[in-house]
């Protein structure tokens, strides 16, 4: 029952061909349209477990990509951010004030416990002026007023312009010379021979160049519409170069007094010469200052500024190009690190919720916390509040709080996981990080060489860089020059006079406070 019985062994359907019941096809044909239809059952199966694995790779590059695309707009979002100054607070008015410590704002004036500013008093008098009594009061008009024996003095500085020049004719008696065969003379006081431009216009017109960051036109049109002063931008030119030759034996003596210096700041920064990406480099401390422009950043640079063995201490940025120098003492900045655990923190908060990775968070908190709270530190040791044994005491404690703070697996977020490997390296930042609580005097923070280069910075915005090698070599010499007289209490135009008109030991005393 429910089987069919079997044909004979030479059996042939007389149908075969053409089966009524199939309406008319063939037999071999319907078997072969079941073998496909099984193939291609089968295909399809298989391309859809083989196209089930491809969407589901499409869904994770998807998601891969979104969250790229959700970092790359945190990022672009922090970065607009702190260039215009977006996280800042809105000014309230003064007539707005209210008592809420919230709405409060900063008083007028110097911050509370620093010393406020006041001019200096003038040295002398040129001239008194008696002025009579009034008739009327100028406040209420009242005409009854009564005569009093007190005087109110009021003392204002001001300045005289002389839209002239001062010419000196110098009449040289000379000598004849039976060796040289020839008459000669001597120089006068304050003369440069075969000059017609004298030593103050020039040591101005450097000044104005260097210390002012004006252009070589305004400087020309300055002591043109001034002083009556007539000359062309080429001849402003000019002085630059013959400063810089007459200082080139000074920059070499501050070059070596640079590196036997006991702590030296050190930084570098981009420049342009002759439309060519070049570096500006800069080795000081508050008393000397000495900048190179080079086309390349390597370590021969700090080799150049620094020697091959500092024995000094030095504060630098995480560039590893100055662990050549080999110093004494090495102190890498805390205040970038502080700023980027910030940027991260404003690249996070610009994510959006689900991407955001509160680990991440947590340890850009805590490391930014624990630097600043350092560099209050060393303010207290400048201060005196601490000892420098405390200070060195304190060094395993931050140690042991930074260690917990990076202890713990990768971090999802990749900046703040690339701080916590570059905080974390031996080679690198980690046994620089409190250097400065060893060395009384060092900063933590290499505020001072980018305060320096500051200058440079918008000088280059102004003149958009040098034109050849002449010029770099100007704006190495000569701000060097400059900004050492500066911090050493002297005046630049005097200095910069002396350079022209005296030979190289006294120019050096004037540059120095003290010449030894």
């Amino acid at each position: 029952m429910g089987r069919y019985p079997e044909a004979p062994y030479d059996f042939e359907c007389l149908y075969q061909h053409s089966c009524p019941h199939m309406d008319g096809h063939s037999t071999t044909w319907a078997h072969y349209q079941i073998k496909e239809a099984g193939r291609l059952n089968g295909d399809y199966w298989r391309l859809s477990d083989m196209c089930r694995d491809e969407v589901a790779a499409l869904h994770d590059r998807i998601r891969t990509l979104e969250q790229e695309n959700a970092k790359l707009k945190a990022q672009l979002k922090t970065l607009h951010q702190r260039q215009f100054k977006a996280n800042r607070k809105p000014r309230v008015p003064r007539g707005n004030k209210t008592q809420n410590n919230n709405n409060k704002t900063r008083p007028h004036g110097a911050p509370k416990g620093h010393p406020f500013w006041t001019r200096r008093p003038p040295d002398h008098v040129d001239k008194a002026l008696d002025i009579s009594a009034p008739k009327v009061c100028p406040h209420c008009q009242c005409d009854h007023l009564h005569a009093s024996d007190q005087i109110h003095e009021h003392v204002q500085e001001d300045i005289i312009l002389q839209p002239r020049t001062y010419v000196v004719n110098f009449r040289h008696q000379q000598a004849y010379c039976p060796r040289c065969t020839r008459l000669v003379y001597q120089d006068g006081p304050g003369e440069l021979r075969n000059c017609e431009i004298g030593p103050v216009t020039k040591a101005t017109a450097v000044y104005l160049r260097y210390g002012l960051r004006m252009p070589y036109r305004q400087v020309q049109r300055l002591f043109s519409t001034l002083f009556s002063m007539p000359f062309v931008p080429a001849s402003a030119l000019a002085f630059d170069r013959a400063a810089t030759h007459k200082g080139l034996s000074l920059y070499e003596d501050l070059r070596a007094k640079i590196q036997q210096a006991d702590i030296a700041y050190a930084d570098e920064t981009y420049w342009r010469e002759d439309g060519q990406n070049s570096y500006l480099w800069y080795a000081g401390n508050e008393d000397l200052a000495l900048f190179r422009i080079s086309s390349r950043r390597t370590k021969e640079n700090a080799q150049w500024l620094l020697g091959d063995n500092f024995q000094g201490s030095l504060c630098t940025d995480g560039y590893t190009g100055y662990f050549v120098v080999h110093p004494e003492h090495h102190q890498t900045c805390l205040a970038h690190f502080i700023r980027k655990a910030r940027d991260i923190l404003k690249e996070i908060e610009n994510l959006r919720s689900k991407d955001r990775d509160h680990k991440s968070i947590l340890f850009c908190q805590r490391l930014k916390k624990l630097l600043a709270y350092a560099c209050t530190v060393a303010s207290q040791r400048d201060k005196g509040q601490l000892s420098k044994k405390q200070a060195i005491d304190m060094i395993p404690h931050f140690y042991n709080e930074l260690n917990t703070i990076t202890a713990g697996a990768k971090l999802k977020y990749d900046n703040a996981e690339d701080l916590r490997q570059s905080i974390l390296n031996p080679n690198a930042a980690y046994p620089r990080l409190f250097t400065f609580l060893r060395v009384p005097g060092l900063a933590p923070t290499n505020n001072h060489a980018e305060q320096t280069l500051r200058t440079p910075v918008i000088f280059r915005k102004v003149c958009f860089g040098t034109r050849s090698e002449e010029g770099s070599l100007s704006h190495s010499v000569l701000p060097s020059l400059l900004v050492t007289a500066i911090r050493q209490g002297n005046h630049p135009l005097q200095f910069f006079e002396t350079l022209f008109t005296q030979d190289t030991a006294t120019a050096q005393a004037a540059l120095y406070h003290d010449s030894s």
